[in-house]
């Protein structure tokens, strides 16, 4: 399985590192042919997130592999939304992939691709107002950690990614793995949103 995490410019640190973290420790615990394959994905090779924190990506939105578990970071993302050909590309992975999952303001990238539509879903806190007024036929929930919605998961602000990344993983793999995960991170975790 591949899992690719989409990031960009001024995204935010933990929205993609946390997530990568969780899946990064699963793969210590499962056999080998069980490992996923794990990526950053973005539009340019080098991204300058949050607090002029630079990444290498993996690849870029036209070079990578197979993508069966996408998950789209939050931060700064008007300037992504304005990206035609980054939202012509979420519109098209999401299509192929086994799953899509939003952390944080990635809600509002999988809207705009219409990755979710009349969806329940949510997002950090303080952008909730705007994802209604934005995209109104989503059922937006408040005071959750994350909404899973099958096919399509998405969470609340920076550290409830690394929450529901956990429950990503005692989704496709267990919940023994998912706690033993969190565990080794030393994160305070329940299964519950």
């Amino acid at each position: 399985m591949n899992i690719a995490i989409y990031i960009y410019d001024e995204a935010e640190v933990l929205d993609f590192s946390g997530p990568y973290e969780v899946f990064s420790v699963a793969n210590r615990f499962l056999e080998e042919s069980k490992k996923h394959k794990l990526f950053l994905v973005s539009q340019n090779k080098e991204v300058k997130a949050r607090g002029d924190y630079k990444v290498l990506s993996h690849y870029t939105i036209d070079n990578h592999p197979k993508i069966d578990v996408l998950v789209v970071a939050g931060g700064v993302h008007t300037g992504e939304l304005k990206k035609d050909e980054v939202i012509s590309w979420i519109s098209k992975i999401a299509k192929n992939a086994k799953l899509v999952a939003s952390v944080c303001t990635g809600a509002f990238l999988l809207a705009k691709a219409e990755v979710i539509k009349e969806h329940k879903v949510t997002t950090h806190w303080e952008d909730i107002p705007d994802l209604k007024k934005d995209f109104p036929l989503l059922k937006v929930v408040e005071d959750v950690r994350w909404v899973d919605e099958g096919d399509i998961v998405t969470s609340a602000g920076i550290s409830a990614g690394i929450d529901m990344s956990l429950h990503l993983i005692s989704k496709h793999y267990s919940l023994e793995l998912a706690q033993k995960v969190a565990k080794q991170m030393q994160f305070d975790w329940t299964k519950n949103s």
